[in-house]
């Protein structure tokens, strides 16, 4: 193993770690864009490997992929064909007219700080139609008022790719002060390689918080709740219909830009 990030820099392996045969988080999106009524153009900022682009492509949607990894958006263009697929960074970008942006799996908690989200945000209210949506799901901030249960013991992971084990553990920690979840996850095999460390961060949004910043950039929210969805425990099905709690590890959101 060498150094850079093991799973975005090896996408094959990332979707091997991360299996998602039953595409939850893109039902879930779709079933949040119906509901709504959004039109067919959508942009997913964040894509990764492509998998709920294509399949937003797949359900009839004129779809552009979004990474900041030229590696992610290669590997998405060779396996999961169909979308628009561009390097862009979430901070602020340009890619044209949408009726919808999507941003799942916490992408958007890589805006670690308020410059870099009012930069998000405002470039969503860019590329927008009036009326456009923004459905987003991402980790709870206030999950961890009071709570410890996910940053008491490190969570240890192993799987098989390619003949090889891949063993991971990993150790999660508050930094309050700049409003981070902070991750340390630790990579070995059992080919004799050293141990690999990698260092990652989200910001620690809490729901007011995430109201207020949506409000200041002219979004109404529609559903902000803590499930169900495909990330929670139990996961979302089909038909289900939003929660009204936000007191879960997991944020759901929809947002409209004002008309006016």
């Amino acid at each position: 193993m060498t150094g850079g990030n093991l799973l975005t820099d090896h996408p094959a392996l990332y979707e091997a770690r991360f299996p998602a045969p039953e595409r939850l988080a893109a039902r879930w999106t779709e079933d949040c864009l119906r509901r709504h009524g959004a039109g067919p153009r959508v942009l997913d900022m964040g894509c990764g490997t492509g998998r709920d682009a294509a399949h937003l492509h797949g359900a009839g949607r004129t779809v552009t992929g979004a990474d900041l990894s030229e590696t992610m958006l290669a590997h998405a263009r060779a396996h999961h064909p169909g979308p628009r697929y561009v390097r862009a960074d979430l901070h602020g970008f340009d890619l044209g007219s949408f009726d919808a942006v999507v941003c799942l799996d916490s992408s958007l908690l890589y805006c670690h700080t308020n410059d870099q989200l009012d930069g998000f945000l405002a470039s969503c209210r860019h590329a927008l139609t009036p009326g456009g949506l923004l459905v987003a799901e991402l980790r709870n901030g206030a999950y961890f008022l009071g709570r410890t249960d996910l940053l008491d013991r490190p969570a240890v992971d192993a799987f098989t790719w390619q003949g090889r084990t891949y063993r991971s553990r990993t150790t999660l920690t508050v930094d309050r002060t700049a409003q981070l979840l902070r991750r340390t996850r630790v990579w070995t095999t059992d080919d004799g390689s050293p141990p690999l460390p990698q260092h990652s961060a989200w910001r620690l949004l809490f729901p007011h918080e995430l109201r207020h910043f949506l409000a200041a950039h002219g979004f109404e929210v529609l559903e902000l709740h803590d499930g169900p969805g495909p990330r929670t425990e139990p996961p979302w099905q089909a038909g289900e219909p939003p929660g009204t709690t936000t007191d879960g590890d997991r944020l759901h959101l929809v947002a409209r830009l004002h008309t006016h």
